[in-house]
């Protein structure tokens, strides 16, 4: 693959370990050739590091296999999630889906990436519905929708909720910001 084409999620081999594109940008300054700036997190060691590859440059990309898992529950340091197809049980080290983990309850389905046997990430839906379990309640006449306060979801995950959100109701969450899009409607 050229160092051009690289997006979030691909996973590559590089210096004899696999690292996941976590974030990247192109940037083509004056008359000089066309860079590519990556943050590269390694699957082993779990730490991210910034790496600079030249327009020109092939990377080695390594085989990816996806499964439609379901996220049955958390052991010590581990998620657990079932196949859907087999029913087999894979614990995934919470380090490695932290940022994902927060915003799937219980019980719902995603689709896990694996690499040469090892899950590495989750695909999560670009928004989700969870449950507001506390915060603080609003006050008569807080209307104005410019204002927000924290609120803590079902899942643990705390964002800003605006003013008018109350304990039990439901929230859309974009997963990409973190942001609060609003109550969820019943079709969601």
């Amino acid at each position: 693959m050229n160092a051009t084409d690289v997006r979030k999620g691909i996973v590559i081999k590089m210096d004899g370990d696999l690292y996941m594109v976590v974030d990247f940008n192109h940037n083509t300054p004056g008359n000089w050739r066309g860079m590519v700036n990556t943050d590269l997190r390694n699957l082993k060691r779990g730490t991210v590091i910034q790496k600079r590859f030249r327009s020109g440059d092939k990377l080695d990309v390594a085989f990816t296999e996806t499964k439609d898992m379901e996220y049955l529950y958390e052991e010590g340091e581990n998620c657990v999630f079932m196949d859907q197809e087999t029913y087999d049980q894979t614990p995934i080290p919470k380090e490695l889906i932290k940022e994902q983990v927060q915003y799937i309850p219980l019980n719902t389905k995603v689709r896990v990436t694996f690499v040469e046997g090892k899950a590495v990430s989750l695909d999560l839906p670009s928004s989700v519905v969870l449950e507001v379990i506390e915060t603080e309640p609003g006050v008569k006449g807080d209307s104005r929708t410019n204002l927000f306060k924290p609120a803590t979801l079902s899942t643990g995950l705390v964002v800003k909720v605006p003013l008018f959100i109350k304990a039990g109701e439901k929230v859309k969450i974009d997963t990409r910001s973190g942001e609060c899009q609003g109550r969820a409607t019943d079709a969601e």
